[in-house]
């Protein structure tokens, strides 16, 4: 009998990180899902995270609880405005306000943990750095760097039972050649949710980053975007 290949994939509900579900479903992998509510504005993401856990059959989705909002810094989960209506040029300029810091390296962390304890060896997690927004912690050398951390700072890989990996299998596609793939893996993008400052009924409110990188996707992508948005 075959070893079932365990995967801890972080989930945020939308675009990107529900195709590496996907990707991770159909490399063979049995899917953990983790999301996080860190103290963002809104908690339609995390409906998203649970309407796609559900939808593709995970074996189990664990929303953990960590409370960012009371560190800020950031235009998601303290009361700093999010930009609207920037060009994608200017969206790479600088690092921009919807930056949560140290963010990743905190989920990473909680997924390194979990998958310790599901003895996984595999974490996958949606970043890219091709259409990425100015995110430091979407970069090569940073998840490069994470997983060496990851292989020096667990018990079961120092004991030598196996070799963590943190698979980013979307870091150097563009927004339209993962939806692409995505569709082709029969995701429902429908049923995600992207935009960074959602109308109060969790419409997309159309003119964040988030959801022009989104639009132009589709648009790139020449499939049709089913995001309800609010104008």
């Amino acid at each position: 009998m075959n070893e079932i290949k365990k995967a801890v994939v972080l989930s945020s509900g939308g675009l990107d990180s529900t195709t590496v579900l996907a990707m991770a479903a159909d490399q063979g992998f049995e899917i953990y899902s983790l999301s996080f509510a860190y103290g963002q504005r809104h908690d339609f993401e995390l409906q998203a995270a649970e309407k796609v856990a559900v939808a593709m059959g995970i074996k189990r989705h664990l929303i953990a609880r960590v409370d960012l909002g009371s560190v800020g810094g950031s235009a998601l989960t303290a009361d700093i405005a999010v930009p609207k209506s920037r060009s994608e040029s200017t969206m790479s300029a600088e690092i921009p306000v919807t930056y949560v810091p140290a963010r990743n390296t905190i989920f990473l962390s909680y997924a390194l943990a979990w998958a310790e304890v599901l003895g996984a060896w595999d974490i996958f997690i949606g970043v890219n750095a091709v259409d990425y927004s100015g995110y430091p912690d979407c970069r090569p050398e940073y998840i490069q760097a994470f997983e060496t951390m990851a292989n020096l700072a667990t018990k079961a890989a120092v004991e030598g039972q196996g070799h963590m990996t943190i698979h980013t299998p979307l870091i150097q596609m563009t927004k339209a050649q993962i939806i692409q793939a995505g569709t082709a893996l029969g995701v429902d993008y429908g049923i995600t949710h992207s935009c960074y400052d959602p109308a109060p009924d969790g419409r997309a409110c159309g003119c964040c980053d988030a959801c022009i990188l989104r639009k132009n996707g589709f648009a790139a992508a020449g499939i049709t975007d089913p995001t309800p948005y609010a104008g």
